[in-house]
């Protein structure tokens, strides 16, 4: 396989600014992520409390995502990002500086967690749909989400790594910082696009009626549907892995800081395997069949690193895990991306974003709550076997949702017919 070709969406001049700007932006993220859950339990000392967070910064999307949608559909949406954007570097930057001169508060980290969950459910599927926008061949649409899934991995494997570092040396407040500081170039990318003009949108119906015809729209198909609801119950019950991280770093490891960095830096090389994988596929038919084999791995992974004593067992363990977690969210995401009417396109991301965000937060409290009671390992446990049992009801319907995806390949040119007769051989 020619290496140029998992990069090809990169001929793209918007996308290819757009991924230099994100890449240094996200690593920043990951490195406030991994700082913020050590500083949690390191001044409370509770898992409940890890999840409290967890589920403060991510149920504005349940609430949210689909008006985030109507945004998508209607407005601008790179400028759209550059607020977002913006508003995240200030919450970083807050934040910072309360842990910088040592006056945080747990309420405080809520309500601040709160604040960028907002920014986020706005900003996630505006993102998500503005990488269209990006693509002058519709044919690279498939790697550059592959691509956006290799650039989140790779910041979420360099970033742990230097938070881990940064925190035994410095503290968490810096980490923060520099997250801040990251925000500026992924907003001076988006400030360089040459963008092409988007034919406006009349808008002649009120949004409460663009909610309804975009759940019409998705719950009235069945391969969007079934795509969803998986992706939603394996986001649900997969949370315990990264709510629980600093847990198992700490009290069944016996390590610090630099333990949970290494564990979610290799959690972030498997998925960054991942997606190269995914990139590296010359065509979406099959996915579906992907997507089954992959939450398998990711449910098996769960149940195995939740028996696991040793650090470095668990360590391929979670490379696994990563693996698997993201080609299944990926694969799902560049099947619908792929089969989405273009108009509906910001509202189906959105209940995308809805399905593996805005079920996070019930699964942190949910994780955060159970392993108070019953232990971080058996909660793990749990959450591997629910995907496996998911995988299964999933496994009964691909031969349904192939014969109704690909009519709608043929109809768009992504594939001949004779090529999609051969698709599950």
């Amino acid at each position: 396989m020619d290496g140029l070709y998992i990069f090809r969406a990169l001929k793209n001049r918007n996308y290819r600014l757009f991924f230099m700007g994100q890449s240094i932006s996200l690593t920043g993220t990951w490195m406030q992520q991994v700082a913020m859950g050590w500083l949690v339990y390191r001044i409370t000392n509770s898992a409940l409390l890890l999840g409290v967070v967890g589920f403060c910064s991510q149920i504005p999307s349940f609430f949210l995502a689909p008006i985030a949608g109507i945004v998508a559909d209607r407005y601008n949406r790179r400028e759209v990002l550059i607020i977002t954007q913006a508003l995240a570097m200030i919450q970083a930057l807050i934040i910072s500086i309360l842990v910088l001169y040592n006056t945080i508060k747990v309420w405080q980290i809520m309500v601040l967690s709160s604040f960028l969950g907002l920014i986020n459910a706005l900003d996630s599927p505006v993102r998500q749909s503005f990488t269209v926008d990006m693509i002058e061949n519709r044919e690279d649409l498939g790697n550059a989400i592959a691509l956006n899934s290799s650039m989140f991995n790779g910041a979420r494997l360099i970033g742990p790594s230097v938070a881990g570092i940064l925190i035994a040396w410095a503290g968490e407040g810096i980490c923060f910082l520099l997250n801040a500081i990251s925000y500026i170039a992924v907003i001076a990318s988006l400030l360089s696009m040459r963008m092409k003009t988007r034919g406006k949108r009349i808008i002649k119906t009120h949004v409460i009626h663009e909610l309804k015809e975009g759940a019409a729209y998705v719950f009235g198909s069945r391969p969007i549907r079934t795509l969803l609801l998986l992706l939603a119950l394996v986001s649900l019950v997969g949370v315990p892995l990264q709510v629980l991280m600093p847990v198992f770093a700490r009290d069944i490891f016996h390590g610090g800081p630099k333990t949970l960095g290494l564990l979610v830096a290799v959690t972030g090389l498997g998925a960054l395997f991942g997606t190269f994988y995914l990139a590296s596929r010359k065509s979406v038919l099959g996915l579906a069949r992907v997507i089954a084999r992959s939450t398998a791995l990711f449910g098996a992974g769960l149940v195995i690193f939740s028996f696991s004593k040793i650090l470095w067992f668990s360590v391929p363990v979670t490379l696994l895990c990563g693996f698997g977690m993201m080609v299944q969210m990926a694969g799902c995401n560049t099947v619908l991306q792929t089969i989405v009417d273009e108009d509906k396109r910001g509202r189906l991301m959105s209940f995308y974003i809805l399905a593996f965000i805005g079920t996070v937060p019930f699964g942190s409290l949910l994780a955060g709550g159970l392993a108070g009671k019953i232990g971080a390992p058996f909660t793990l446990l749990i959450s591997g076997l629910c995907c496996i049992a998911a995988v299964l009801i999933y496994l009964r319907n691909i031969p349904s949702l192939e014969r109704e995806i690909l009519p709608i390949y043929a109809k768009k040119g992504i594939a001949t017919e004779a090529v999609m007769m051969n698709v599950g051989a």
